[in-house]
């Protein structure tokens, strides 16, 4: 089975690190978007089977988006992964709060988001 993931990161380098990574994996495809608005244009176009997003956007941010994911009845039960700097318990615990499944901080570890990848995509909490 392919599983499409969409990428959420203003960074090019760290769009592509992201995407990169999680394209190791087998029967994954990545599809970027480079904002929050972005993202609201791509998410119509096919069925996500995750979301990985930062928070730090222009436009449209990160929390945001996630809000917008978990309000809409179409796109509500898409696992949701943030990948931010912002690795405070408070940001940690107000992304989570609003619905993401993980969060993990930059740096992060590749083998780490390959782990929950798989994990999201199988079906697992």
């Amino acid at each position: 089975m392919d599983y499409d993931v969409l990428v959420v990161e203003d960074s090019a380098s760290m769009r592509a690190f992201i995407s990169s990574t999680i394209e190791e994996l087998d029967g994954v495809r990545a599809v970027q978007a480079a904002s929050g608005f972005e993202a609201l244009k791509e998410l119509p176009r096919r069925a996500f089977h995750l979301v990985i997003t930062d928070i730090n956007m222009p436009d449209i941010n990160g929390l945001e988006l996630i809000r917008f994911i978990r309000e809409n009845d179409r796109y509500a039960k898409i696992p949701l992964i943030v990948i931010s700097t912002e690795g405070s318990q408070r940001d940690r615990e107000r992304g989570l709060a609003l619905g993401a499944n993980n969060y993990l901080v930059k740096p992060f570890d590749p083998a780490q988001l390959q782990e929950l990848v798989t994990r999201y995509l199988k079906g697992g909490p």
